[in-house]
């Protein structure tokens, strides 16, 4: 009996130390959670990136990824600004929509420096500089940079998609066009037709307003590319369908060759275009003769009929 007393009041004064123990390990373990490491599924894109084209040497941060878009800063980027995660993916998204997919990945791979750099440039899936990835470099050459969600921000990524759509749709390198339209004609109508595709009606309207007005030395000076070429092609000849029809046309019609330049993995256009040709492709995807709508625009001297009539023999399959 004296044996089971002592068992007792034993057990009574131990009772309180185990109970008090057990809070302070579960009150620690909330204090000082265990973070655990977020693994990423197969497939996912790189954590790190470190660039190693031209003068770019930084060591990229991954700060958001889905199935149709990584967006990576460099380390001058404010990491709170979050706006291009969803504007990129409806960009990306709407790209693919018109112009079809790019790569088995069919990721856009968006990049963003402040101060190292200025400017922008594009690469495509079949471009092993970039890794094959389709990647769009964007520099504002400033500190503090890219906070905005707004129309300012917009211009600079949504170029450099334009040149990726003309420089590796339908699987094949180069762009054909580049000496006539030279860096920014085909941007404008490109990125009026993205900010319509996502949406975005007041920037539209600010492109539209801006380029409308806007006037270009070349070919001749006080050509208006925007009011008297594109424009009027996408308002009455098939909008976003006839954009995408020129790059189908292209790559179905024009002269090709195996790119050496990247292993002979897909292929690459063989030379540039002249302005007969120019006219003759355009006018197969609007479905109209636009010799017309050229005159207007660019003027037409002899030298460009002669190559009109050329390109409608060499390229019998475009008709309209």
């Amino acid at each position: 009996m004296d044996y089971m007393k002592l068992l007792c009041l034993f057990l009574f004064a131990l009772f309180p130390f185990l109970f008090n123990t057990s809070c302070s390990e579960d009150e620690n373990e909330k204090e000082n959670p265990v973070k655990e490491e977020t693994v990423d599924p197969p497939g996912a894109p790189p954590k790190t990136w470190k660039e190693h084209w031209g003068s770019h040497q930084s060591l990229l941060q991954r700060m958001y990824y889905n199935d149709d878009v990584v967006i990576y800063f460099d380390e001058d980027i404010d990491k709170s600004i979050t706006w291009p995660n969803q504007f990129m993916t409806d960009v990306w998204r709407y790209t693919k929509k018109v112009y079809g997919n790019f790569g088995d990945e069919n990721r856009l791979y968006v990049i963003f420096h402040a101060q190292q750099a200025s400017g922008g440039h594009p690469a495509g899936y079949i471009d092993k500089h970039h890794d094959y990835r389709n990647v769009i470099d964007n520099g504002a050459g400033v500190a503090n940079a890219w906070h905005d969600d707004a129309y300012e921000n917009y211009g600079m990524p949504v170029h450099e998609v334009s040149h990726i759509v003309e420089g590796v749709s339908k699987q094949v390198r180069e762009s054909p066009a580049f000496d006539i339209w030279g860096d920014s004609k085909w941007a404008e109508i490109f990125a009026y037709d993205v900010f319509l595709g996502i949406g975005k009606t007041a920037e539209a309207k600010k492109l539209y307003d801006k380029h409308m007005n806007y006037s270009d030395n070349f070919p001749s000076p006080g050509t208006y590319w925007f009011r008297d070429w594109f424009y009027p092609i996408y308002k009455n000849h098939g909008g976003s369908k006839a954009l995408n029809g020129f790059f189908e046309l292209l790559a179905k019609h024009f002269p090709k060759v195996p790119d050496a330049e990247n292993d002979n993995k897909n292929l690459i256009y063989s030379r540039r275009m002249n302005y007969g040709e120019f006219v003759h492709f355009w006018s197969g995807a609007a479905g109209t003769n636009l010799k017309e709508q050229a005159t207007l625009a660019f003027g037409w001297p002899a030298e460009w009929e002669a190559q009109f009539i050329q390109a409608q023999k060499d390229f019998p399959g475009i008709t309209y």
